[in-house]
């Protein structure tokens, strides 16, 4: 058997808690297979919630502590160095790492990069970047790319995860936490930024022949639909259970929710709205369509992404307006587009992509398992 590796994951939070997110799932998998797992972050706050029965076996460590880095240099280096989404080590941790390193210690040093379905993913997957200068020079990284095609590194997805969702009980969770579904209405969950076409999506609900329950998750989405929401004042009710009641639509504010209960609220929706990286992945595994709102950059440069995944996904043509207007792609007004959410055909034609799609991912094996393999085979 394989001794166990020590594994230093880097991890930087620019302005939202995806980074986070996933550093925190791959380390809490590395842990749970066994292995030794160091998570370096420069802010932590976030595990509060996505975390707060503790870390376990994990080691927190925050970035830039220099008594955590003391400490650091004071014992054995990592045998796997995870720079995770392009960040940067302290030069004396790169420099420990690196002295065993070039001493014949086993090694490995990964730059774990962003999620996308681009084809260039393919091609870069798995190359080497020698290291040239830095502490760190004579040694050799080697890229990572998460990806949807055999030929990339995959995505996160515990082990158990089956057995997890074959236990689930969808009436149980919203009764635990106050959700009161009615009959014939439409549940789903919204976790997103501050996309233009919010209001005219808030305005189909409430309007919609069919209604729906909306859950809508703590942070910057929450905070535009409040916005909205005092806009119609005038027209809001409040039911005995706390959800506030626009026509058609009813709608919870939930709490931020640790990792597991966000999963939970997926597999509990009809249809999840989704941003970022990490509840995108999670969404792929629960059974319901989804709708993706990508990190917008200021090249557009997202454009492609979306498009690239979409392409992946085989998705029909509603599946597609909807998500340009919910991403702002195009010039159209997004009311027309949105509008496919009121055609009871639209939900099902969705779930049958989102299975098909679902059943090539497992078909494939799972990120963390392609990158303990990929550092077997380099240290």
């Amino acid at each position: 058997m394989t001794a166990a590796r020590r594994w230093d994951i880097f991890c930087q939070v620019i302005d939202n808690h995806g980074d986070l997110g996933v550093c925190w799932r791959l380390a809490r998998q590395l842990a749970d297979e066994g292995e030794s797992a160091r998570l370096w972050v420069d802010d932590a706050r976030a595990l509060a919630w996505m975390a707060p029965q503790g870390t376990g076996a994990v080691e927190i460590v925050r970035w830039g502590d220099a008594q955590a880095e003391a400490r650091a240099l004071a014992a054995p280096p990592p045998d796997v160095l995870v720079e995770a989404f392009g960040c940067d080590p302290a030069p004396a941790l790169v420099a420990h790492f690196a002295q065993a390193a070039r001493a014949g210690a086993r090694h490995a040093w990964i730059n774990l990069e962003y999620l996308s379905a681009e084809p260039v993913v393919e091609r870069l997957h798995g190359l080497p970047s020698p290291v040239s200068s830095g502490p760190g020079a004579g040694l050799t990284k080697h890229f990572f790319y998460p990806g949807f095609t055999p030929c990339t590194g995959g995505l996160l997805r515990e082990a158990d995860l089956p057995q997890r969702q074959a236990r689930f009980d969808r009436e149980a969770w919203l009764a635990a936490h106050g959700i009161a579904k009615q009959a014939g209405e439409r549940l789903v969950s919204l976790f997103c930024y501050e996309p233009a076409a919010l209001g005219a999506q808030l305005d189909q609900w409430a309007r919609d022949p069919q209604p729906t329950r909306l859950l809508v998750t703590a942070g910057r989405g929450a905070a535009a639909v409040r916005q909205r929401l005092a806009e119609q004042a005038p027209h809001l009710q409040q039911e005995d259970g706390g959800a506030l009641q626009w026509g058609q639509l009813a709608l919870h504010f939930l709490p931020a929710l640790p990792q597991p209960a966000y999963d939970e609220l997926l597999w509990a929706c009809d249809l999840n709205f989704v941003r970022g990286e990490d509840s995108f992945v999670r969404a792929h595994w629960a059974a319901a369509p989804l709708v993706w709102h990508i990190y917008p950059q200021d090249d557009d440069a997202h454009h492609a992404k979306l498009q690239a995944w979409l392409d992946w996904l085989q998705a029909p043509a509603t599946l597609r307006a909807v998500h340009h207007a919910w991403n702002g792609v195009g010039t159209a007004h997004p009311g027309a587009a949105l509008n496919a959410l009121a055609d009871p055909a639209t939900l099902p034609a969705w779930r049958d992509c989102l299975d098909a799609a679902r059943a090539r991912l497992q078909a494939q094996p799972d990120l963390l398992t392609q990158l303990r393999g990929f550092v077997m085979q380099k240290s």
